[in-house]
């Protein structure tokens, strides 16, 4: 993270022990780690928020997913039962204006067209 070698913080450490001292030098590193755990737990309360938030924000995007493909079935169903009441009219449409178009035609020769022609009676002998 912060790149440093062994050598650096091994100068680090007698630099400090020499302007700090033997006797303060508990003190500070005590003082040191606990900043240092300060720190490192508002990380990871910031780190947690975080995470809390991209799930939040990824639930949302799901959920708008959703909401687009149901509105999407919706239309489609939609559609589909207005071309299904559409072609059951035109079928009741044309259902009625078959038998009508072919109901004056027949009621005026109705005896002629229902009864089969008679056969001849037949001759006896006598």
């Amino acid at each position: 993270m912060f790149d440093i070698s062994w050598s650096e913080l091994l100068i680090l450490g007698v630099v400090t022990l020499v302007f700090v001292g033997p006797k303060e030098l508990p003190t500070l590193m005590r003082t040191l780690g606990k900043y240092a755990g300060v720190v490192r737990r508002h990380a990871n309360e910031f780190k947690l928020q975080f995470d809390a938030a991209m799930r939040e924000a990824e639930l949302e995007a799901v959920r708008e997913e959703v909401n687009k493909m149901q509105a999407s079935i919706n239309s489609e169903v939609m559609r589909a039962t207005e071309h299904v009441d559409d072609a059951s009219k035109l079928a009741r449409v044309e259902a009625p204006s078959t038998t009508n178009t072919m109901a004056p035609e027949t009621s005026s020769d109705t005896s002629a067209t229902l009864a089969p022609p008679m056969p001849a009676p037949p001759r006896g002998e006598t």
